[in-house]
């Protein structure tokens, strides 16, 4: 029977927000955060009916909580968790997923309950370790670890990279046969019915939930699929919207037939790596990070987890791989190794990278090897000889971009070539192409990473305060340093005195490359280079991003500007064709 508490309320401001907890199964409890008025979520859809945030508790003879909460549910979720159990009797956290609308309260909580073992995949623990700035207990597991808490509450993890994160695990209690899986099979619906008995009033936003998250990453909703199948699961506890337990069969054939679909009508990269050796994890999540920048479906594959015949369909059928250096002292790794080699085919293209660990595997043998087979060099081996810095990630990130651009050369965000645009019809085409503007580069620099680009997509925004957008290809390098909060500065350039810059900066640049070599700059009060032949320059502070297709629209505000020549004219650019800048 579910037995629900008082309904508690943030204040006004926040939207309304409320709590629902129950039981869900012996010494399992739900704590349901409420957001019935939240309207978007992230950039990547609108939200009909508001979202939900689900964190459980599990009282065996050990006790574990597993995820949090939003940050804004502080106040109610941690007085709700003080009530139903004492802080200080909290053995272990177990972090399925950190985006921070599951794990926003993680710092809060361990400042209460220092004696806390946050539980998670490698790669979890390092994005906590790099939001945390202070030691805490953690416990690495990975597919097929468990657990036991006693009182009949025995954990299994399983691995479920790429949904949507790299980070991804669910966690299975064998004792009651619920399956907690955060993200996954979760939808953005805001009842407090706990569970799926009407499941014609969820389907429309089971599907929007997949399409968005899910579905690019289908290859590996069908591998973690498969990896629960022996599984008996009594109810899926998710970390968004009602808990499924009356139709389980009919979302897992959803998510089933939906990703068969999908992985069949794609293109694909397989990235093969060794997750428990190097940097590895480190490594992959900047090189996906860049590939899903360019709407590449990526199917990660970890060396010591999987089997040759795997190994060679995905390697026979994907679009593009990517190899990191195994250590040489895993003979067991040479049969895979041969296999991928013995799979590949000149229609694909590679890249190959170094983990740092020691022992790699030599790497430019087995680039000559690739080379050999007529395969295509998509970025050039990356070597880490040391731990791995902000610099690394987005060398990674752009080496990532570089292959998803090749892997989808003739894809929706081809966009800049001078092709014909086949989607338009001639006319149309033309008249957009009318639409004259100016001719600008914005920089940016965030830490030790700097990047450029010419943008022509430019206008003023707003009066008060002074704002302007900006359109951004998704897969343009510097986009990872416009979000939020980040600065950068726009840089005008003077009619008659533009063509050597503009032809520096729509050079192709290798992933790492400086743009900024051989021109003159100095920096901006925000740290962005400002160009010394530049017309005029705003500094700006990014505050908003709109999806627009295949560009980000960046709002900014601009708190600083000069004009060098006050008596100069704005290059104006003129084309005669929408498909290309």
């Amino acid at each position: 029977m579910v037995v629900l508490t008082d309904l508690r309320q943030e204040p006004p401001c926040t939207g309304r927000l409320t709590l629902q907890t129950a039981a869900i199964a012996p010494d399992s409890t739900v704590i349901r955060c409420l957001d019935w008025d939240r309207d978007r979520f992230d950039i990547e859809f609108e939200l009909q009916n508001g979202t939900t945030y689900n964190s459980f508790l599990i009282r065996g003879e050990k006790t574990a909580l597993i995820d949090t909460s939003h940050s804004k549910f502080r106040t109610l979720y941690l007085e709700e968790l003080r009530s139903l159990v004492d802080l200080a009797q909290i053995d272990y956290l177990i972090v399925n997923h950190t985006e921070p609308d599951h794990s926003g309260l993680i710092s809060d909580l361990l400042d209460l309950a220092p004696q806390i073992t946050v539980v998670g995949s490698k790669v979890a623990i390092q994005f906590l370790q790099n939001q945390i700035h202070r030691p805490f207990a953690t416990r690495t597991v990975k597919s097929g670890d468990r657990l036991d808490l006693g009182g009949g509450h025995d954990l299994e993890f399983v691995s479920a990279p790429n949904l949507h994160w790299p980070d991804t695990m669910l966690t299975y209690d064998s004792g009651t046969q619920v399956l907690y899986t955060c993200d996954v099979f979760g939808l953005h619906y805001c009842d407090d019915t706990l569970y799926d008995e009407t499941p014609s009033l969820l389907e429309a936003d089971f599907r929007l939930y997949y399409d968005c998250l899910m579905g690019p990453n289908a290859r590996s909703v069908l591998a973690a699929l498969k990896r629960i199948e022996p599984l008996t699961v009594d109810q899926i506890a998710t970390g968004h919207g009602p808990l499924l337990r009356h139709h389980l069969t009919q979302w897992r054939e959803h998510y089933r037939s939906w990703s068969q679909a999908q992985a069949q009508a794609e293109p694909f990269v397989a990235l093969f790596y060794v997750g428990e050796y190097g940097h590895s994890d480190r490594i992959v999540h900047s090189l996906g990070q860049g590939l899903l920048k360019t709407g590449t479906a990526v199917e990660l594959v970890d060396l010591l987890n999987t089997d040759v015949h795997a190994v060679r369909e995905l390697t026979m059928t994907a679009a593009g791989l990517v190899l990191g250096m195994p250590p040489q002292t895993a003979p067991d790794l040479e049969p895979i190794l041969s296999t991928i080699l013995a799979a590949a085919h000149p229609k694909q293209s590679i890249g190959l990278f170094e983990t740092g660990g020691g022992q790699d595997e030599p790497i430019f043998p087995l680039r000559n090897r690739f080379q050999d087979l007529g395969l295509k060099t998509a970025f050039e081996p990356i070597l880490i000889k040391s731990a791995p810095t902000e610099a690394t990630d987005k060398l990674c990130e752009e080496a990532g971009t570089d292959l998803g651009q090749w892997v989808n050369r003739d894809g929706p965000l081809s966009h800049r070539s001078q092709k014909p645009n086949s989607a338009l019809n001639v006319g149309l085409d033309q008249a957009l192409g009318r639409l004259s503007t100016g001719l600008y580069i914005v920089t940016a620099k965030k830490g030790a990473v700097s990047s450029a680009m010419l943008a022509s997509w430019v206008i003023q925004a707003s009066a008060q305060p002074p704002g302007i957008a900006v359109a951004v290809s998704k897969d343009r390098a510097i986009e990872s340093l416009l979000h939020g909060g980040d600065t950068f500065v726009l840089n005008v350039l003077e009619e008659g005195h533009y063509q050597h810059l503009m032809k520096h900066f729509l050079k192709r640049f290798p992933p790492g490359g400086d743009r900024f070599e051989g021109i003159a700059t100095y920096a901006a009060e925000n740290g962005s280079p400002i160009l010394a032949e530049a017309l005029a320059y705003l500094e700006c502070t990014a505050t908003h991003r709109l999806e627009a297709g295949d560009h980000w629209v960046i709002y900014a505000t601009a708190r600083v500007g000069r004009v060098a020549k006050p008596d100069g004219l704005t290059a104006v650019h003129h084309r005669k064709a929408s498909n290309h800048y």
